[in-house]
C-alpha cells in the first residue's frame, strides 16, 4: 500500500464526509400509476423532482408501475418480498383488501402527531372521498387524484342531429333518444354510434357502478368487505339499458371496447357521446379537434356515481425514518398548491377542496368550465367498490357483462352468474368474519 499524503488524505475525509452526508438523506421509493391518457408520467418524475429539490434530506424516487390493476399486483408482491415502497398511489377501491391483508399501517398515530385530529385531517378533503380513505375506525389513505365518470359530447353532431348543445340528455330516457338521433347508418353500415361505453376490465365495473346506483341501488355494502348485490333489480336494469342500447336500438358497438378506443372514436367524430374518466379531460381537451362538452353522467331514478382515482397509503415494514420521509411527501402530494397543479395538469379534481380558493384554480375554472362538471357531480358521489379481493370479485361481474354485449347471454341469467361467482370468490372471507352463519 502506497502511504497517503496529507493532501491525499484530505481528500479522502472530505470525499468520506460528502458520501456521509449524501447518506444521510432517506431513501423512499412511490410507486404510481397512469391509468388514463396522457402526459402523466412524465409529469410526475418532475413533481417528485421538485419534492426533493426542496426536501433535501429526503430522496424520493418515483417508480412507475403500470395501470391500476398492475399496481395492486407489483405492490403486494413487494410487501410479501419484504421491500415494500414507502408510499403507493394505490386506486381508492384496493385499499380495504390492504388493510383486511394487515398490509398497511393505520395514519392516526402520524396525523396525531401533527397536533391534528382525524377528523379535522379528513376535513380538508370532499365528504364523497372519506368512505374509501377512512373506515374500520381508522385513516388508511390520503385522498391523491380522484375523478367521477363524465359524459362528454360532440356539440357539433348535436347540432346537426337538431339537439341543443346547451342541454344534454339529463335522464336514461334521454340519452337513449339522443343516442337513436344521433347514429348514422348508410345501409348495414354504422358510419357513427350515437353512445360508447368502455368495456375493459376496470372501467366496465366502474361504468355499472355508477349506473347501477342512478337506477336506486347499491353494488355493495360498504360497511362489509363480502357482500355484493349483482342480482338484485336494480343491477338488472342497468344491465338491461345497456343490452338494449347495443342489441336493440343499435345505437352503440356490440363486443368489447376499451376506454383508448372509445377516445380514438370520440376524436374520430365515430361516436357522438362517450362516458370517460374526468380524469381524460385534458387529454381531450388537447386532442378534441371537434367542438365538445362534458356533462354529468345521466341518471334514472337519481343522479349518482362512484368516485374514481387513487389515494396515497403507506405499506407496513418501513423504518421509522422512512416512514417520517413518506408522511412528508404524502402531506406534500396532496397540498392545495400541488393537488391544483395536479388537477390542473391531468384533469382529475383536486381532492383538497382548499385548492379551489387559491387564485390560479379560479383563473383556470374561469377559462376552462369544464373541469368544474366533476366537481359539481361531487354531490352525488359515493365511494368506490370495495371488498376483499376487490379485482376478482369485480371481474366476476365484468366477465358477464362483456358476455351480453357479445350477445352470448342475457342480463338476469349473466347476474345470476357473477353473483354466485363473487360469493365463491369471497367465501374465506366471509367464512373468517361470519363462521356461524346458517346455511
Amino acid at each position: 500500500m502506497y502511504p497517503l499524503t496529507r493532501t491525499m488524505a484530505a481528500a479522502s475525509l472530505a470525499l468520506g464526509l460528502g458520501l456521509g452526508s449524501a447518506q444521510a438523506a432517506t431513501e423512499i421509493e412511490l410507486f404510481f400509476p397512469v391509468p388514463v391518457e396522457g402526459k402523466l408520467a412524465k409529469e410526475m418524475q418532475s413533481l417528485i423532482e421538485r419534492f426533493n429539490a426542496s426536501h433535501p434530506d429526503i430522496r424520493a424516487k418515483a417508480v412507475y408501475t403500470g395501470s391500476y390493476d398492475e399496481t395492486n399486483i407489483k405492490t403486494h408482491a413487494a410487501i410479501k418480498a419484504g421491500r415494500p415502497p414507502a408510499a403507493v398511489i394505490m386506486s381508492a377501491n384496493f385499499v380495504l383488501e390492504y388493510q383486511i391483508a394487515d398490509e398497511i399501517q393505520p395514519l392516526d398515530p402520524l396525523i396525531e402527531a401533527d397536533g391534528k385530529t382525524a377528523d379535522a385531517f379528513m376535513g380538508q378533503f370532499w365528504p364523497a372521498l372519506h368512505g374509501n380513505a377512512r373506515f374500520a375506525g381508522k385513516v388508511w389513505a390520503v385522498p391523491f387524484h380522484n375523478s367521477t365518470p363524465l359524459l362528454y359530447y360532440n356539440t357539433d353532431h348535436f347540432k346537426e342531429a337538431g339537439l341543443d348543445p346547451a342541454k344534454p340528455p339529463k335522464t336514461w330516457a334521454d340519452w337513449s333518444d339522443a343516442a337513436k338521433k344521433l347514429t348514422k347508418r348508410n345501409g348495414d353500415k354504422t358510419e357513427r354510434w350515437g353512445l360508447m361505453l368502455p368495456s375493459n376490465y376496470d372501467y366496465l365495473g366502474w361504468t355499472m357502478t355508477a349506473l347501477d346506483m342512478s337506477n336506486g341501488g347499491q353494488y355493495y355494502n360498504s360497511e362489509y368487505g363480502g357482500e355484493v348485490y349483482y342480482d338484485q333489480p336494480s343491477m338488472r336494469g342497468a344491465l338491461t339499458f345497456v343490452d338494449n342500447l347495443v342489441h336493440r336500438d343499435k345505437v352503440m358497438p356490440e363486443g368489447v371496447t376499451d376506454g383508448k378506443a372509445v377516445s380514438t372514436a370520440f376524436f374520430a367524430g365515430q361516436t357522438s357521446m362517450v362516458v370517460l374518466s374526468t380524469g381524460s379531460l385534458s387529454f381531450i381537451r388537447e386532442n378534441m379537434k371537434s367542438g365538445y362538452a362534458v356533462a354529468f353522467v345521466p341518471a334514472n331514478l337519481r343522479n349518482a356515481v362512484a368516485i374514481g382515482g387513487a389515494s396515497l397509503m403507506m405499506p407496513k415494514g418501513l423504518t421509522p425514518e422512512q416512514t417520517k420521509a413518506s408522511w412528508t411527501l404524502i402531506n406534500w402530494l396532496t397540498s392545495p398548491e400541488i393537488s391544483g397543479g395536479w388537477s390542473r395538469f391531468t384533469g382529475y379534481f383536486a381532492p383538497n377542496k382548499a385548492a379551489y380558493d387559491l387564485p390560479e384554480m379560479k383563473a383556470f375554472l374561469a377559462e376552462n368550465p369544464d373541469a368544474k362538471v366533476a366537481v359539481d357531480q361531487l354531490a352525488y358521489a359515493r365511494s368506490w367498490f370495495a371488498t376483499y379481493n376487490t379485482v376478482a370479485v369485480r371481474k366476476a361481474l365484468e366477465d358477464e357483462v362483456q358476455a351480453v354485449l357479445s350477445g352470448k347471454k342475457k342480463p338476469l341469467e349473466a347476474l345470476k352468474e357473477a353473483q354466485a361467482k363473487a360469493e365463491e370468490i369471497m367465501a374465506p372471507y366471509i367464512a373468517a368474519t361470519a363462521m356461524n352463519l346458517p346455511k
